[in-house]
């Protein structure tokens, strides 16, 4: 038989869209436990500017942080509401000058820490004032140190200095344009724009850094730019393209930073590239890796965009792949 040739196409997208790949599995680590490098629930995962990997184990109620390729280095955190402890850590963020911040969905606090884990400071406390919360599930720092937390069950996101000083907040409970309903997470792009994803209206909308209202996508559904209970967001650093981790859909979807649809990977599974609920994603500062939580596998895996085989015009970009 002679060579067949599949045509994949990626996304009808004008010139100006960035050249991208494909998404190929790399590696993972991880297994369900109790033990360094196991996990229960692992929902956050964060890359420092060193290349380490932070991970929110949500059901040992601590934080683990690995190697760019999950050799363990360390961990800190037990159950409890004192300083460094935890009852809930959904996610974690890291500052560009390495202090590691966590959300503590239960406690609806903030807290965060050194590289290793020594406390430096809180903030939070659960209501609907400026600084309180009612359970937080994200979180994300910007280049010049803001915190922006998406506040779940408030509708709204709140920002702050990086020691916890209230700055200011955005949104409320609605469908209409900047309002929520049960905003999940949220990333910063490179030009400071904030992408904010709502669990309940399964869409993404993006806002300048204080938050005046610039766009938005998606619907529920299964098809391509669909979410189903999608849980977490990312923007590359490097290209501002915007990933989201379709959750219940058990995927990966990309897009232009105004809301294009450029591609996607993953199924439901638990072998290589496969998903059992994703929660989240980040990106490698020095191999460019892409770093997604798969929740319910327990376990970090890992991907690398491979080089595109055409450039992308306006009827579209397309991929050979030869058998």
């Amino acid at each position: 038989m002679k060579n067949a040739i599949t045509i994949v196409v990626l996304g009808l997208v004008g010139s100006s869209c960035p050249a991208l790949g494909i998404y190929v599995y790399k590696g993972e680590w991880g297994e369900r436990g109790t033990g360094n490098g196991e996990f229960a629930s692992p929902r956050g995962v964060a890359a420092a500017p060193s290349g380490r990997i932070y991970v929110s184990d949500v059901g040992n109620m601590r934080v683990q942080y690995f190697t760019a390729t999950g050799r363990y280095l360390g961990k800190w955190g037990r159950r409890g509401v004192g300083n460094g402890e935890f009852y809930g850590p959904c996610d974690v963020a890291v500052a560009p000058n390495g202090n590691v911040y966590v959300v503590d969905d239960d406690s609806n606090r903030i807290q965060y820490f050194t590289p290793t884990g020594s406390f430096l400071g809180k903030w939070g406390e659960y209501g609907t004032a400026n600084g309180q919360f009612h359970n937080p599930l994200g979180i994300a720092v910007g280049r010049n140190g803001r915190v922006y937390v998406p506040d779940f069950f408030n509708h709204r996101v709140q920002y702050f200095t990086p020691s916890g000083s209230f700055l200011g907040k955005w949104g409320s409970q609605g469908t209409g344009d900047g309002e929520f309903r049960a905003p999940i997470d949220l990333s910063l792009a490179p030009n400071g724009n904030v992408y904010v994803l709502g669990f309940v209206l399964c869409r993404v909308q993006y806002f300048t850094s204080n938050g005046r209202f610039l766009g938005k996508w998606g619907s529920q559904g299964r098809g391509d730019g669909q979410f189903y209970k999608p849980e977490g967001i990312g923007v590359s650093p490097s290209s501002g393209v915007v990933f989201v981790v379709d959750s219940d859909n058990n995927r990966v979807q990309y897009f232009t930073s105004t809301g294009s649809f450029l591609g996607k990977w993953g199924t439901s599974g638990s072998r290589r590239g496969q998903f059992y609920y994703p929660t989240n994603i980040t990106f490698g500062p020095h191999n460019h890796y892409v770093y997604v939580a798969d929740m319910v596998n327990s376990r970090i895996q890992y991907f690398k965009e491979t080089e595109p085989a055409v450039s992308p015009t306006s009827l579209g970009r397309v991929k050979a792949l030869f058998n």
